[in-house]
């Protein structure tokens, strides 16, 4: 008998033992579970203007953890070593919710002000990052998610009043660009529109020649991202090539510039990354 995924809207229907399309999200017993809970691919406190926060406890750093899996399929994946992969590929460590909040905790002297999930989409991990959320903040410290917004309403918010900050990559504004990465732009709309309800956010767009590069998207964009928040900052960045987007050029810088300026149109805080 199947049981179906209601994290994120591919709504995977899956028999038992079966893996979704995020590969970190199986059927056990007839409960959809994710299979990456604990298990640890990537660890590193890193100053939090990396992930990128901007305007959210600048100067700072936060231990970022990583997992695998994702529930998009970007050809221009920056982490698709871990993003890409299952648990028979990943390099992993097990760790416990628990764990990782005292590891957190014992950073604290070193600058640390709580955990971000990210790296891979954290959100395949849901309830491995609802558990450590859970004790992170009962440690007084702060929770960060750094995610593509591809996840149903009901388990966001759940997990909302958890998480103090957000950084959530509007891929591009088009129907036509989510559904080359296999994405739906109305949920990650939303996303974003939930969330500045709840915590901090900012937005980053990774701008692909070509792709998503045109004034007038960024324009389309920032104006819908200021007619929720003008005060939201968004990362306009700068594209290099990687997995299957390695036969073309990164981004000219001067492109990045132009429609970081088309941004300011709308948006109070508007930065250039990767230049």
């Amino acid at each position: 008998m199947k049981s179906v995924c209601e994290i994120c809207p591919h709504h995977c229907a899956l028999e038992e033992g079966q893996t979704g399309l995020c590969r970190a999200r199986r059927n056990i017993g007839g409960r959809v579970v994710c299979e990456n809970y604990g298990k640890v691919t990537s660890l590193s406190l890193d100053p939090i203007e990396k992930k990128p926060l901007r305007r959210f406890y600048p100067g700072t750093k936060i231990l970022s953890v990583g997992s695998y899996g994702c529930n998009l399929r970007c050809p221009f994946c920056q982490n698709c070593a871990i993003s890409m992969a299952d648990g028979e590929h990943a390099r992993i460590v097990e760790v416990s919710p628990e764990g990782l909040a005292e590891k957190a905790e014992e950073l604290v002297v070193r600058g640390n002000i709580g955990i971000a999930y990210t790296y891979n989409e954290p959100l395949v991990g849901y309830e491995f990052v609802r558990d450590c959320a859970a004790l992170v903040k009962a440690r007084g410290l702060k929770n960060v998610a750094v995610t593509n917004g591809c996840i149903c309403e009901e388990p966001l918010i759940e997990l909302l009043p958890l998480i103090d900050a957000m950084n959530i990559d509007l891929k591009g504004f088009t129907e036509r660009f989510y559904k080359m990465v296999g994405g739906d732009l109305s949920t990650v709309m939303r996303t974003i529109e939930r969330s500045a309800q709840s915590c901090h956010v900012e937005v980053t767009t990774l701008v692909i020649p070509g792709e998503n590069d045109s004034e007038e998207e960024m324009d389309a964009l920032s104006g819908w991202l200021a007619s929720v928040d003008a005060a939201i900052p968004l990362h306009v960045t700068r594209f290099f090539p990687c997995w299957k987007m390695s036969d073309r050029g990164p981004t000219p810088v001067e492109t990045v510039y132009r429609l970081a300026e088309t941004a300011r149109r709308h948006l109070r805080y508007v930065y250039e990354g990767n230049c």
